[in-house]
């Protein structure tokens, strides 16, 4: 497979990924998009802001292309865990738009650059720090859909809407009676399976 093919395929799965991120934002409160959904504060703003940063990152300043776009939240001395979060003074608008920024900055690095460049991760130790962009690309792939699946748990909890994109929920057929019986023929056989275990062990 050539580069630009490959390139593509990158490309391709990478804005998934984004989309599928943002649009878990839409039809939402302020409150919804940045309240602690799990005991360690996941948060769906605070996603999108870290992915941001996360491409700004490996994908530009690794490969001497800084982004120059101000993250206090990286710097020496912030806080632990300030990108995974969203201030009450960062609005809506001022992350999403940091993260459509950091996009362009991205597609920019991979339409310039061949896939076997190499670049410096600068905040890895710097016996390990060199990685070629198709390693950066993967890894910021491998990151971005990570986090959709959070924000895809996160949002059903919420409201029921699930997916990766407006329609195109992913979903087998079925409407909210089906889902309720198939629901619970899942928990049955969990319980089916403990009680099985519990009569094995000794």
């Amino acid at each position: 497979m050539n580069a630009p093919d490959t390139k593509a395929d990158l490309h391709f799965y990478l804005q998934s990924a984004r989309d599928a991120l943002l649009w878990k934002l839409e039809g939402l409160s302020e409150y919804d998009i940045r309240r602690p959904h799990t005991p360690t504060g996941t948060n769906l703003l605070g996603m999108v802001k870290h992915v941001a940063s996360v491409e700004l990152g490996y994908l530009g300043d690794t490969f001497g292309r800084p982004s120059g776009e101000p993250l206090p939240w990286l710097e020496d001395g912030a806080e632990p865990n300030a990108d995974m979060w969203a201030t009450a003074d960062e609005s809506r608008e001022d992350v999403v738009g940091l993260y459509r920024r950091a996009w362009a900055h991205a597609d920019a690095t991979i339409d310039a650059l061949p896939l076997d460049t190499i670049g410096t991760v600068p905040w890895w130790p710097s016996h390990r720090n060199e990685v070629t962009l198709h390693h950066a690309v993967v890894r910021v792939i491998a990151d971005t859909h990570r986090h959709a699946g959070h924000a895809d748990i996160i949002r059903e909890l919420m409201d029921g809407a699930v997916g990766m994109s407006e329609g195109n929920d992913s979903m087998v057929p079925g409407d909210s009676a089906w889902w309720e019986e198939y629901r619970g023929r899942v928990e049955r056989a969990a319980q089916e399976a403990d009680r099985e275990d519990s009569v094995r062990a000794p």
